[in-house]
């Protein structure tokens, strides 16, 4: 389960929270350009400092985030070039770490199926994050 976070990060603080160009990054976690499975055991937990998260208090009456995703320009869920769109899923799912090593950000989230946990990360380029609401 992910830790508890109280502080929500707006889209200027997520784009600063990136120390590091994803490119530059030298920890565990560098080639999770898209979407990528990263199991507990893979997780580098010992080198990540929680930032922040991106998901919102919900309406009254919402029992939980929205599955819409959001690409304009024709992208899908697991690209790299997908935009990083906070209000849509999965980053209205998602807790922000950023590498104590290199300083890049990361957007962690989990997927729950019908008989699976699935822990998905992805760098976050701040070129990618964007301000739709």
């Amino acid at each position: 389960m992910s830790e508890p976070v109280d502080k929500v990060l707006d889209v200027a603080t997520l784009q600063a929270l990136c120390t590091a160009k994803p490119d530059a990054c030298t920890c565990a976690l560098k080639h999770c350009h898209g979407w990528e499975s990263v199991s507990e055991d893979r997780w580098p937990a010992a080198s990540m400092q929680l930032k922040g998260s991106l998901r919102e208090t919900l309406p009254e009456g919402q029992m939980e985030a929205s599955f819409e995703e959001f690409h304009p320009e024709g992208t899908r869920y697991d690209s790299p070039l997908a935009p990083i769109a906070p209000p849509f899923f999965p980053y209205n799912r998602c807790d922000a770490f950023a590498c104590k090593k290199c300083g890049c950000g990361v957007l962690k989230y989990t997927e729950y199926g019908g008989y699976y946990v699935d822990h998905r990360v992805r760098l976050i380029d701040p070129d990618l994050v964007t301000t739709v609401s």
